[in-house]
């Protein structure tokens, strides 16, 4: 239907209209370069297209955007509903610069129980569903599904190990020692023991918290009544800890699946917060940023940010939104005829349906708060490397370890903390090394890992999303050891190298499944942020290790003696005048300080002589 294109008149649109249908469908406005500027759908093409031209009431946009068209392209459909899933397949195709767009094309994190194995293992997964068993989410982000996995280890101890872990054990791994699996791969439990965690594992998934909370509470009493009080205390731990998890993630008055969407709009910015609640449960919310065009109004940005996210997703049977999108009653029509099943788009609500939406828009404000306030354009930093390492999902907490030390004395490690918010201090940690060979760094970065994320594994802490290594290939190599020991699942593992000539801007990244380094130009943004947590790491190690190093140096040879307390220590000080004279002393001059015994005379003797034998 559009017409053939010269080179540099305006449109004809009168020419144009005379000739449109007045049928549904779809509309691409191009400029002068054939560049799709706009897309947009219609329930009567040649009303709508009309309205463009109609110069009163025009915005600013839109006469901008007038001005700019040399033609355009029309795609009749049967009906409304599929010219609104073809104009949404349209944006994402051409991106057009004056319709709203969602940058968020990434697939959605799930938890997934591998039924179709003897021992069901629990682990992440995205991307299509082609693995016998169950799913459930989508959970907002990888943070998100960690957090679920390491609840459900404490709960019922399922294995979340890869089957090639599983199937070479011969005796249990670390998650047994910390009480977070039952060892199924060496035989410290039978099928049907295994099972029932399981089966408890996929009712709590499920939502239906109250029945497996209700079993154990027999399974409890009838362990008490058999004088097996070790079993009844496991069982009445389990119920505690559940109660804990009801009284944190369950929403009050609901049992289904819904989302909660909360939507600003400031200073050409729009901000969305998303909450998802499956069966009853909160699984978390996350943050979304669309580009909008100039002259946008809120309704415009909601109606677009539902139309192009759920049109690729699975469709809760509820939405609750801060502001009733444009079309809304097709919008609701559309996502009932694609889920096979009513959804209901609802914005007038009150209880305790209104106080989930208030928190969600108080949620959607802080956000564009801190991202119009960050000066250092720290958010940008993250989107592009989001980009250069093609992660999933925009990372929101990144850790960083480095390892120091003189010559293999007063080993240091760092580990420091990045968030959206730049370095987080209160949560760096430094770890003295013992026990290994001095300037062995592998053995050094192993324990401080080791160390680290095995209280993370506890809950003592979060996990990151990404994990920088200051080294190579080999310091990479020692930390995917560490991680696959511990099981930690969903961290982004990067090793940051010195360049061939070690300068600045001359790094190389390594990711663990990757074999060719990136090297990312320096005047990257990406770049940037990577070298900004690795001198960080680097100056926090330094500093420790310096401070370890100055206490070693002052220490007293007396503090390694045993049974040399202060106070003997002072006395000793005082009767010969200080160390050197000390050293000279013989087992019987030093026997004749009061409270020093021979034997005692004789182990201070050996600590100064020791060494000249």
């Amino acid at each position: 239907m559009s017409e053939e294109q010269n080179d540099n008149p305006p449109f004809d649109h009168k020419a144009f209209l005379k000739s449109l249908t007045s049928k549904p469908g779809v509309y691409r406005m191009l400029d002068e370069a054939g560049t799709v500027i706009y897309v947009g759908k219609a329930r009567n093409l040649k009303r709508r297209v009309s309205s463009y031209f109609n110069r009163s009431g025009q915005t600013i946009k839109t006469h901008a955007m007038v001005a700019q068209i040399r033609d355009i392209a029309i795609t009749i459909t049967h009906t409304e509903s599929e010219a609104l899933i073809l104009e949404n397949t349209l944006i994402k195709e051409h991106k057009p610069r004056y319709n709203v767009l969602l940058r968020d094309d990434k697939s959605y994190p799930y938890i997934y129980v591998s039924t179709d194995e003897t021992f069901p293992r629990l682990t992440t997964h995205r991307g299509a569903k082609r693995g016998k068993g169950r799913y459930f989410g989508p959970y907002p982000n990888a943070g998100a599904v960690r957090e679920s996995l390491n609840l459900l280890q404490k709960l019922f101890q399922v294995r979340q190990c890869e089957p090639s872990f599983f199937a070479n054990r011969t005796r249990p791994c670390l998650q047994y020692q910390i009480k977070r699996c039952t060892a199924p791969c060496t035989g410290l439990i039978d099928e049907a023991a295994y099972g029932e965690d399981v089966r408890r594992t996929t009712l709590f998934l499920e939502g239906r918290n109250n029945e497996v909370i209700d079993e154990l509470v027999e399974r409890m009493e009838a362990s008490s009544q058999k004088l097996e009080f070790e079993q009844a205390a496991h069982y009445r731990d389990q119920i505690a800890n559940m109660r804990r998890v009801q009284e944190k993630q369950y929403v009050s008055g609901e049992s289904g699946d819904l989302d909660v969407v909360g939507a600003v709009l400031k200073g050409g910015t729009a901000s969305i917060q998303l909450f998802f609640i499956r069966n009853g449960r909160n699984l978390g919310n996350k943050s979304l940023f669309p580009k909008v065009p100039p002259d946008a109004d809120l309704q415009e940005v909601v109606g677009a940010f539902i139309a192009q996210y759920y049109f690729e997703r699975e469709v809760p049977a509820e939405i609750l939104i801060n502001v009733e999108p444009n079309e809304h009653e097709l919008l609701e029509a559309a996502f009932s005829e694609r889920a096979g099943r009513k959804v209901a788009i609802s914005s007038r609500l009150r209880g305790e349906r209104s106080r989930w939406l208030k928190m969600a828009v108080a949620n959607a404000e802080h956000a564009l708060s801190a991202r119009l306030q960050s000066r250092a354009g720290v958010y940008q930093r993250f989107e592009a490397l989001q980009e250069a390492l093609k992660l999933d999902e925009l990372p929101a907490r990144m850790e960083c370890f480095d390892i120091s030390h003189t010559m293999g004395e007063a080993t240091v490690a760092s580990c420091v903390v990045f968030g959206h918010e730049g370095p987080i201090k209160s949560d760096y940690r430094r770890f003295n090394i013992e026990g290994i060979t001095g300037g062995d760094d592998y053995a050094a970065m192993n324990q401080a890992l080791m160390r680290r994320y095995t209280r993370l594994k506890k809950g003592e802490g979060i996990l990151p999303d990404i994990l920088f290594i200051d080294g190579g290939k080999g310091q990479l190599s020692e930390a995917r050891k560490v991680l696959d020991e511990l099981q930690v699942e969903g961290v982004t593992l990067v090793g940051v190298a010195k360049g061939p000539e070690r300068r600045a801007g001359m790094e190389q990244l390594f990711l663990s499944d990757s074999k060719a380094p990136i090297i990312l130009p320096d005047d990257s943004s990406a770049l940037h942020l990577v070298q900004q947590i690795r001198d960080e790491a680097h100056r926090f190690a330094i500093t420790a290790h310096r401070q370890r190093r100055a206490k070693a140096r002052k220490r007293s040879p007396l503090e390694d003696i045993e049974g040399m307390g202060p106070k003997r220590r002072q006395q000793l000080l005082k009767q010969f005048g200080g160390l050197r004279e000390i050293a000279r002393a013989g087992v019987e001059d030093l026997a004749k300080v009061p409270s020093i015994s021979k034997a005692l005379a004789q182990r201070i003797y050996d600590q100064f002589h020791n060494d000249n034998d």
